[in-house]
């Protein structure tokens, strides 16, 4: 693939991606021949009905497939390197420091057992420079407040659980925003909402892509979803 002249390179360039599954009763081609670019900088939809296969090339992505599941033919290229030959410490630096995501349902990707402070701490200790808890404490509120968390000092003794789903979501996005990634993946990030709180979590996304400039790529089902940004 050329490039025009004056055209800058992708951030991310995706290439006749093929992701499998592999089970007793066979092959199942979840991703078949999948190519795109995302450009620093800018949002990238990526539509599709159930099952058709965009939360499967998010996750090839970011390599989290599950056991069964692998890239079985194409390149994922970031900044012209293509992570797919990465070693497992180079796709653990990508993971956390490149690319975050942010999963449909909150309540199964934050941990029940441990407050919200906690594990916005922990991201920021393994991933940042914010290695002591008293700095990872004031990082973690100012990331809250970032993503109009209120009451962030509050919210960091708090429990999942004991939060709406719409601040669920925002604490999933400071989490994801935590490592200052250039790339944020948003796999149906606001399917669990209600359209009010929807149209805001839509709404905070895009003034954090135009603050932060990093580039998002929004997986949905929804097309109103994608007219919105």
């Amino acid at each position: 693939m050329k490039l025009k002249e004056n055209e800058e390179s992708p951030l991310l360039s995706v290439r006749n991606l093929h992701t499998s599954f592999f089970t007793d009763s066979g092959e199942v081609k979840a991703v078949n021949g999948v190519s795109f670019n995302l450009p620093k900088g800018k949002i990238l939809g990526v539509v599709g009905e159930s099952g058709s296969g965009k939360s499967v090339t998010a996750y090839s992505i970011m390599q989290i497939l599950a056991d069964t599941g692998r890239v079985v033919e194409g390149e994922i290229l970031f900044k012209g390197e293509n992570i797919l030959e990465y070693s497992r410490n180079q796709m653990d630096h990508f993971r956390g420091e490149k690319v975050s995501i942010i999963f449909q349902d909150p309540m199964t990707s934050l941990n029940p057992v441990f407050t919200v402070g906690w594990q916005l701490r922990e991201s920021l200790k393994l991933h940042t420079k914010y290695k002591t808890k008293k700095a990872a404490t004031e990082r973690a509120i100012e990331l809250l407040e970032m993503v109009g968390v209120n009451e962030p000092k509050k919210r960091i003794r708090q429990y999942p659980f004991e939060l709406s789903g719409g601040m669920r979501q925002r604490v999933m996005i400071a989490m994801a925003l935590a490592c200052e990634p250039d790339i944020l993946i948003a796999d149906e990030p606001t399917t669990a909402l209600d359209v009010t709180i929807q149209a805001q979590i839509l709404e905070l996304m895009q003034e954090l892509q135009k603050k932060i400039g990093m580039s998002i790529i929004l997986v949905t089902h929804d097309l109103g979803v994608i007219a919105s940004m």
